[in-house]
């Protein structure tokens, strides 16, 4: 077992937990979207050009997770990760 010292304070980056926040809810919206039977890219792109929720599921809350954010963020995600990816 490692000796960490428990006093010492940790630096963290708000936008790297907003950005891990994002990939969650991508994630979660995935998932309850596989399980409707839809095709994931296809709802969410819809949702994210139209802003309308209701390509969305609301199987396991996935509209208003998807709605936690604003969705210039998670298209700035997106973007972010297709740019360090390519």
């Amino acid at each position: 077992m490692s000796k960490k010292n428990l006093t010492e304070t940790v630096a963290y980056s708000a936008e790297s937990v907003r950005h891990e926040r994002i990939k969650e809810i991508l994630h979660e919206v995935e998932v309850a979207l596989e399980e409707r039977g839809y095709q994931p890219v296809s709802q969410i792109s819809g949702y994210l050009v139209s802003n309308d929720p209701a390509y969305i599921s609301s199987n396991r809350n996935a509209r208003n997770t998807i709605q936690e954010v604003e969705r210039y963020e998670i298209i700035e995600e997106l973007v972010r990760f297709y740019l360090s990816h390519k």
